[in-house]
C-alpha cells in the first residue's frame, strides 16, 4: 500500500491555506520593512560627513580670518554669517572671547521647544523617535549650551541634538597671527533630520504599497486557489457521506492549471466510483435474482419430495434437487471468479505473453481429455512471437477457453470450430468461428451482460451460468482490449466472435 507523508507540524495543522499564503507574502514584506535598519546606517554616514564638513570650514574660516587686518576681524566674521545658520566665536589662548558673531546682532539659529512647533513636526518627531526606538538608532547628546572651554583646543568636531530634533554641530581651529587665536564654529545642520526622513519616507511608502500589493496578491490566490479546493472538499464529502445520489464535482475547464487538473481528475474519479457503486449495486441484485431461481426450485423439491411415496417420481425430485445444487455451485464458482477478476487485474504484473502458444496448449488440454471429440476444433497457428501481447497469461487462457466452450456449446454435433490467431497492424485479432444456429442482430451486446443465458433446446440445466463471455470482457477490457461479435457473412452459418489486443513491441 502507498504511503504519503503526514505534515506533522501543528501550526500547519491548523492554520488554513489561505493564512499561510498571507504569511509568506507577509514575511517578504517583514524583510523589506527591515530596510529600516539601514536608516540608522545612513544617518551615521552623514553625520561624519557633516562633522568633517564642519572640521574643513572651521579651518578655511580661521585662514580667512588669519589673512585679514585685526580691525576687519569681526566685520569679516558678521559677513561670514550673514544669511547662514552659524555662529563664530573668537577667543585667545586663555579662552576669553575676542569676537562673538551675534554680538549685538540677531540670533540666526537657536533652540525651538517642541511645544512652539505645528503639529505636523511633532507627529514627525515622535514618528522619528518611534523609527529609533524600533531600530536601536544612537541619538547624539542633547544640547547643553554654548561653553567656551569644550572647544579651547582645535581638533574634530561634536555634535548634539536640539529640542526641535535638529543638530548643532561645533568645531575648532587655530587663527594664526601675531597672537594665536582659536575659531569656534556653531552651525545648526537641519538638513540631517530632513534626509533622514525623506529616506524613512521613501521607505515607509514602499513598504506601504508593497504590503498593499501583498495583501491583494494574497486575496486573489485565496480566491483562485482555496475557494476550488474548498469546493472540491465538500463535494468529496457529499461522496463520502453518501448523502446524494449523484454529486456533481465542478469540472472547472477555464482553468488550465494544477487546480483544473485536479477538479477534472476528482470528477473522473468520483464518476468512477458512482459507475463502480452502481455496477456493484446491480451485479448484487442480479446474483440474489439468479441464487433464488435454484433455490425456489430445490425448496420446492424438498416440499414435494416429503409428500411424495412413488420411488419413481422420489428419485426424478432427487435428480432435480441434484441439478439445482449443480446450479448454485456453477453460479457461486462464476460469480467469485468475476469478482477476482474485476479486482485482481489492477494488481497483477504484466509479461509478455504469447497467444499462439496458448491457444495451442489448451487445445492439446481437451484433446487429451476427449481424446474423440464429437466437434472438431481447427487452429490456424502463427508463426511464432508473432502473436504476442502484454497480459496476465492465466487471465487470457481463461478467455479463449471460454470462448471455445461457449463456440462448442452451441455447434451441431459433427461440426467444426475455427480459431485463429493473427496480428493486424498494432493489433494481436483472436477470432473463433461456430456453426451454431448464430447470435441475432439484438443480442450482440446482450450475451456480455451478466447471468445472460440464450442457450441452444436440450441443453443440460444447470451447465451454463450465463457469466463466462461477461468474464471474458472484463479481462480483456483489463487488458486495454475489446471483444465483439462480427456481423455474420451472408449465407455462412454461424456467429463469429472477435477479440482485439494491443501487440507487444517486437524484441529488438
Amino acid at each position: 500500500m502507498t504511503e504519503f507523508g503526514e505534515d506533522d507540524h501543528p501550526w500547519r495543522q491548523r492554520s488554513s491555506l489561505a493564512w499561510r499564503i498571507l504569511a509568506v507574502n507577509i514575511v517578504a514584506i517583514a524583510m523589506l520593512a527591515g530596510s529600516f535598519f539601514y536608516l540608522d546606517g545612513f544617518r551615521a554616514r552623514l553625520i561624519d560627513e557633516r562633522m568633517n564638513q564642519a572640521t574643513s570650514e572651521a579651518q578655511l574660516i580661521a585662514r580667512a580670518i588669519s589673512e585679514a587686518p585685526e580691525n576687519r576681524r569681526m566685520r569679516l566674521i558678521q559677513e561670514i554669517t550673514t544669511g547662514d545658520k552659524l555662529r563664530l566665536r573668537l577667543l585667545n589662548g586663555n579662552g576669553e572671547l575676542l569676537a562673538d558673531s551675534w554680538a549685538g546682532n540677531p540670533h540666526n539659529f537657536g533652540p525651538q521647544s517642541p511645544i512652539e512647533q505645528s503639529w505636523q513636526r511633532r507627529t514627525a518627531a515622535a514618528l522619528d523617535d518611534a523609527v529609533d526606538f524600533v531600530v536601536n538608532a544612537d541619538s547624539p547628546p542633547p544640547f547643553r549650551g554654548f561653553a567656551n572651554q569644550a572647544m579651547t583646543s582645535p581638533g574634530r568636531g561634536v555634535i548634539s541634538q536640539l529640542p526641535d530634533r535638529t543638530h548643532i554641530i561645533s568645531a575648532s581651529a587655530t587663527v594664526s597671527g601675531n597672537t594665536t587665536a582659536i575659531l569656534l564654529t556653531d552651525r545648526n545642520v537641519r538638513d540631517i533630520r530632513r534626509l533622514v526622513r525623506a529616506e524613512r519616507s521613501t521607505l515607509g511608502q514602499m513598504v506601504g504599497f508593497a504590503a498593499i500589493g501583498s495583501i491583494l496578491l494574497s486575496l486573489f490566490l485565496a480566491r483562485t486557489i482555496v475557494q476550488p479546493l474548498r469546493k472540491l472538499a465538500e463535494a468529496a464529502v457529499r461522496v463520502r457521506t453518501g448523502r446524494d445520489r449523484e454529486v456533481i464535482v465542478p469540472r472547472l475547464p477555464q482553468r488550465r492549471d494544477e487546480i483544473g487538473l485536479l477538479a477534472r481528475a476528482v470528477s473522473d474519479m468520483s464518476h468512477a466510483l458512482r459507475q463502480r457503486i452502481d455496477a456493484t449495486e446491480a451485479f448484487a441484485a442480479d446474483v440474489a435474482h439468479e441464487l433464488k431461481n435454484p433455490l425456489a426450485s430445490m425448496a420446492s423439491a424438498v416440499q414435494s419430495l416429503r409428500a411424495v411415496d412413488k420411488p419413481e417420481l422420489r428419485v426424478q425430485l432427487q435428480d432435480i434437487i441434484a441439478q439445482d445444487v449443480q446450479r448454485l455451485d456453477r453460479l457461486i464458482t462464476d460469480i467469485s471468479d468475476l469478482s477476482r477478476t474485476d479486482a485482481g487485474l489492477t494488481r497483477m504484473r504484466f509479461e509478455r505473453v504469447d497467444l499462439g502458444e496458448i491457444i495451442g496448449r489448451i487445445i492439446a488440454a481437451r484433446e487429451a481429455r476427449d481424446p474423440h471429440p464429437s466437434i472438431e476444433i481447427a487452429y490456424a497457428r502463427p508463426y511464432q512471437e508473432s502473436a504476442t501481447v502484454m497480459g496476465v497469461a492465466q487471465q487470457l487462457e481463461r478467455v479463449i477457453s471460454n470462448l471455445l466452450d461457449n463456440a462448442v456449446s452451441f455447434s451441431p454435433l459433427g461440426g467444426i470450430v475455427r480459431i485463429a490467431a493473427t496480428r493486424d497492424s498494432e493489433e494481436i485479432v483472436i477470432m473463433v468461428d461456430d456453426e451454431g444456429p448464430g447470435i441475432a442482430e439484438s443480442a450482440r451486446e446482450a450475451i456480455f451482460e451478466r447471468f445472460h443465458s440464450d442457450r441452444p433446446d436440450g441443453e443440460a440445466f444447470g451447465k451454463h451460468s450465463g457469466l463466462g463471455l461477461s468474464i471474458a470482457r472484463a479481462i480483456i477490457n483489463g487488458h486495454g482490449g475489446r471483444i465483439e461479435v462480427a456481423k455474420p457473412t451472408e449465407g455462412v452459418a454461424g456467429a463469429r466472435l472477435i477479440v482485439r489486443l494491443p501487440a507487444a513491441k517486437l524484441p529488438a
